[in-house]
């Protein structure tokens, strides 16, 4: 599961530019626009640009993004990365899944920032230790 932090603090745009990876989602391109506008992020104005160049219809994303269609959206992914103690990105939390109800996890750890990966092996080895003495 992947959740939106624009971080404004850092970048006055970022939030702007959640929405506009939804609303280019709508029409089936959330990752081309995620990977477009981490490349362009000096430059994200005219954000029709970025549509235009991804194939959009970019009437429809401009209207999607005028009309603030995911703003909503993006500040309850907000909430809830905050809830979970993200205060930044990436963020991660190894988790597992209730097997009585596969809507829930149960989060076992919490890794902040762009770590290696025995940092993740480390975490994900006491994971399976805590299972194993279940």
């Amino acid at each position: 599961m992947t959740l939106d932090l624009p971080l404004e603090r850092m970048h006055p745009l970022a939030f702007k530019a959640a929405e506009a990876t939804h609303c280019a989602g709508d029409q089936g391109k959330y990752w081309e626009m995620h990977d477009r506008l981490f490349t362009y992020q000096k430059n994200l104005e005219p954000w029709d640009a970025h549509a235009s160049a991804l194939g959009l219809d970019v009437d429809a994303f401009q209207s999607c993004l005028d009309e603030g269609k995911h703003a909503e959206a993006v500040r309850r992914d907000m909430a809830t990365a905050g809830a979970a103690g993200a205060t930044g990105t990436p963020s991660f939390v190894l988790g597992l899944t209730d097997p009585e109800d596969p809507t829930k996890v149960k989060g076992i750890s919490f890794i902040r920032g762009a770590q290696p990966f025995p940092a993740f092996q480390g975490q994900i080895d006491e994971a399976l230790k805590t299972l194993e003495g279940e």
